[in-house]
């Protein structure tokens, strides 16, 4: 049974004849299976059907020689005079082989391209993963550094408050040791201050008495009252923070913010007033002063 060329199965299989011939001329005339590689690979190519430049029977990357050229045109020509017609059956059968080679063809491209799509959406999957971990790894050391900073600063508070307990602890017990065990924390009665002397020519304006010691009365909105002695150096902040520890205590516990009222005349002491010394805020009571005693009011103050 005589065989079909390259070409005329191509042909025979439904390629076009220019696409057929640039197969075959492109793939060095290896064969039919070669040639119907390339065009699978290449028939979405926009010039799969433009001609080729160098004319079919020419050899890829060189012109024929002269002996070449001849010696194709009368194997051709002796090809195609003592070659036999195919029967149609022989046709049919070749054709056969042809479409189930191509077939054939098409499958392999169709599972090599699925296998493509698949490694492709694996990697992407794979990207998608390792950007959420590193997203989730960066908000995790977000979150712990602010707890970290959180803890810091409670810390550092509670090491404040706690200083300033054991100041006023450390003041009172040497308060304690310096009028006695027997009459407690108390200091001795003070002495009222002597009456304006008139004044004379002859006689010189009496010093200003200076005191290093200062008895707080504080009056409760309950109608209760606290007492404590405090040095003329000490801060207004440090009465303040001795009734909010002790009106815990006595009022079972509360811990609301309390605000400091003088008592006549009626003055709220302002946050900047708390870090000045008790001997420094007498002008604001002329009547008595806060040193060397006072009675101070305490009103709830309200958050901020």
């Amino acid at each position: 049974m005589a065989e079909l060329t390259a070409l005329e199965s191509l042909i025979e299989m439904g390629f076009p004849r220019g696409r057929a011939e640039k197969a075959l001329a492109l793939t060095g005339n290896q064969g039919i299976e070669a040639a119907m590689d390339w065009l699978m690979e290449h028939e979405d190519d926009p010039d799969v059907d433009e001609p080729l430049e160098t004319p079919l029977g020419h050899i890829l990357g060189r012109e024929p020689t002269s002996s070449e050229q001849g010696g194709l045109e009368g194997s051709g020509s002796a090809a195609g005079e003592g070659k036999p017609a195919l029967s149609e059956e022989e046709r049919q059968e070749q054709t056969k082989r042809m479409l189930e080679l191509v077939a054939q063809k098409q499958r392999e491209r169709e599972e090599r391209e699925e296998r493509e799509a698949l490694e492709r959406e694996r990697q992407r999957r794979r990207q998608g993963q390792e950007l959420s971990a590193a997203r989730q790894r960066l908000q995790e050391d977000e979150m712990r550094r602010a707890a970290e900073e959180r803890r810091r600063e409670k810390a550092e508070e509670l090491a404040a408050r706690q200083r300033v307990r054991e100041k006023i602890e450390r003041d009172k017990a040497e308060r304690a040791k310096k009028y006695g065990g027997s009459v407690g924390s108390q200091p001795p009665p003070v002495a009222p201050e002597p009456g304006p002397v008139p004044s004379s020519p002859s006689q010189e304006p009496p010093t200003k008495r200076e005191y290093d010691q200062c008895r707080i009365q504080v009056r409760l909105p309950d109608g209760t009252s606290l007492t404590q002695t405090f040095r003329a150096r000490e801060q207004l902040a440090a009465v303040r923070l001795y009734v909010e520890l002790h009106r815990g205590e006595e009022l079972g516990g509360g811990q609301d913010p309390v605000q400091l009222l003088s008592g006549f005349p009626r003055r709220a002491f302002s946050e900047a007033d708390m870090e000045r010394p008790l001997q420094e805020l007498a002008c604001f009571l002329p009547s008595s002063g806060l040193v060397p005693s006072a009675v101070l009011i305490v009103a709830k103050k309200c958050p901020s």
